[in-house]
């Protein structure tokens, strides 16, 4: 009888190479490697012998690219992180089954051609569905691994994020074409290529932002010690720091999150020492208040807000935005009365916060007057459509105030703040990441950094010559039509298989490759 070894070891070798691409993003941070990084999980989904067994290795891969990206929850989520990973790694079942279908067997130059668009469209399909705030959010998006480089930064100002994660996947779907289909080396090589020149053609001909002036931020970071201490002294530290500022000529101060523990409403005092530091430095201040909030007549719930608030010399001027996009377990429990049993295994919220209703575009006062800020708080830079949002309502420049206090010594504050190079980018707006602990940075309109950033060790008052840029980007002008190309595509696909299944029966399996006859086991 003819043997038929198990692949089993395909199964095992799925998490590891599902990992692998977790190499691009901070802190690694070898860019270049996104480019490879997918070739081998993708080589074992082209491998295998049946859908059943492509699901598998397309699930356990992308568990094991969730656990790899996300690894530095596990002292917060603890085990919990596995089957969450286990759970969302379900979302790459369907990627999987298209590699096999488009890739496996022997490959023409047709199928070969329809696989570098539909593989990368099916990949953004996965991480549309997984950037949904109930899933985690859109953190570790294969494009965002470009963060730190200027031609690929360009092309996110004309599709966002999501045009960069088409372009990665088309790239190593050419690589496993030229390793593996010798028959469709001809569109591998053009599909290589065409990346290559739209990417030159983007950095070439299209124009960069239009400089619009520049503003003097400084950034507080408060640091470690001021923010494990308790809220009193955390906001004594926050205010030494900026009195350092006096005489800086500056047109806005910008603290973490976190940064103030109590509502300004409820306690005036700590409202006139921002007033009085606000007059002191001659600059507004943006502070974070993390505090329960009572009934103030603004319609919003009582409940622990988080809110970025505005506060000048003669106190809080009533622009206040509170944190929309709350982060799952972290901020609040989904499903509580099902979860929650997830606080006693880990550092889940205990009690869920209240997230806003609104954006807030916030405008500025001094010398600064007219010029207009978006504000955000922690992990909603993350979302491309929020930043675009703020831009189309007029914001110059982007502010993102977060604290990554739980992560310090992980790969989270360098990830966290590299996402600002890509919203800067995106928009054609300069982006200030400001921390309460983490690495704060500042990027220019163009997605390159301004000025030295702030480790996660420092607690330090830096001032920025932050630029402005005036001008669309088409990303702005268009959104995410990357998304809508890659929905489309797939729609279309899948329309044609499911004509072919009506008129010729079955779908049928990718021919197999030709291949050396099996040895025969001797029977007795």
């Amino acid at each position: 009888m003819l043997t038929d070894r198990p692949r089993w070891w395909h199964a095992v070798a799925a998490v590891p190479a599902g990992a692998l691409p977790a190499l691009s993003f901070p802190a690694p941070a070898l860019w270049w490697f996104a480019y490879v990084a997918l070739v081998p999980w993708m080589l074992l989904l082209r491998a295998a012998p049946t859908g059943r067994r492509a699901a598998l290795v397309g699930w356990l891969g992308g568990a094991g690219f969730i656990l790899a990206v996300h690894h530095w929850l596990l002292p917060s989520l603890h085990l919990f992180l596995f089957p969450l990973a286990a759970l969302l790694g379900v979302l790459w079942i369907p990627w999987g089954l298209l590699v096999r279908r488009l890739l496996g067997g022997v490959v023409a130059a047709g199928r070969a051609s329809a696989a570098l668009v539909l593989v990368p469209a099916g990949w953004l399909l996965s991480e549309l569905l997984r950037s949904w705030q109930g899933l985690g959010g859109p953190w570790g998006l294969l494009g965002a691994s470009q963060w730190q480089v200027a031609p690929a930064l360009r092309l996110a100002s004309v599709g966002g994020v999501w045009l960069l994660s088409l372009l990665i996947v088309a790239v190593n779907c050419a690589l496993v074409l030229l390793v593996a289909a010798p028959a469709a080396r001809i569109p591998a090589v053009a599909g290589v290529s065409g990346c290559a020149l739209l990417t030159g053609a983007v950095w070439l001909w299209l124009p960069g932002p239009t400089p619009a002036g520049q503003l003097r931020v400084a950034v507080v970071q408060i640091g470690p010690q001021g923010a494990a201490a308790g809220v009193e002294q955390r906001f004594a530290t926050g205010e030494r720091l900026t009195r350092q500022l006096v005489g800086r000529r500056l047109d806005l101060v910008v603290w973490g999150e976190s940064s103030v523990g109590a509502d300004l409403g409820a306690r005036p005092d700590l409202a006139r020492r921002l007033a009085e530091l606000s007059a002191r430095v001659g600059a507004p201040l943006l502070v974070n208040v993390d505090a329960r909030r009572t009934a103030d007549g603004s319609g919003s719930a009582p409940g622990i807000y988080k809110s970025a608030v505005l506060v000048g010399p003669r106190g809080p001027t009533g622009e206040r935005y509170d944190k929309m996009r709350l982060v799952p377990f972290g901020e609040y429990v989904p499903a509580r009365a099902l979860l929650g049993w997830v606080t006693s295994a880990g550092k889940a919220a205990t009690e869920d916060r209240r997230p806003g209703s609104a954006p807030v575009v916030m405008e500025l006062s001094g010398a600064a007057a007219g010029v207009r800020i978006g504000p955000l708080v922690c992990f909603e830079s993350a979302f491309p459509d929020m930043s675009r949002h703020l831009t189309r309502e007029g914001a110059a420049l982007l502010v993102d105030q977060s604290s990554t206090a739980t992560f310090q010594g992980s790969w989270a504050p360098a990830q966290h703040a590299s996402l600002g190079a890509l919203r800067a980018a995106e928009n054609g707006r300069p982006t200030v990441h400001a921390t309460l602990t983490g690495v704060s940075e500042v990027h220019g309109p163009s997605g390159e950094r301004v000025g030295p950033a702030l480790p996660g060790s420092a607690s330090a008052a830096q001032v920025y010559e932050v630029p402005l840029a005036r001008g669309t980007t088409l990303y702005v002008r268009f959104g995410d039509w990357p998304v809508a190309a890659a929905l489309g595509a797939l729609a279309v696909y899948c329309a044609g298989e499911g004509v072919r299944a009506l008129r010729g029966g079955s779908l049928r399996r990718p021919a197999p490759e030709p291949s050396a006859p099996r040895a025969r086991t001797a029977r007795g």
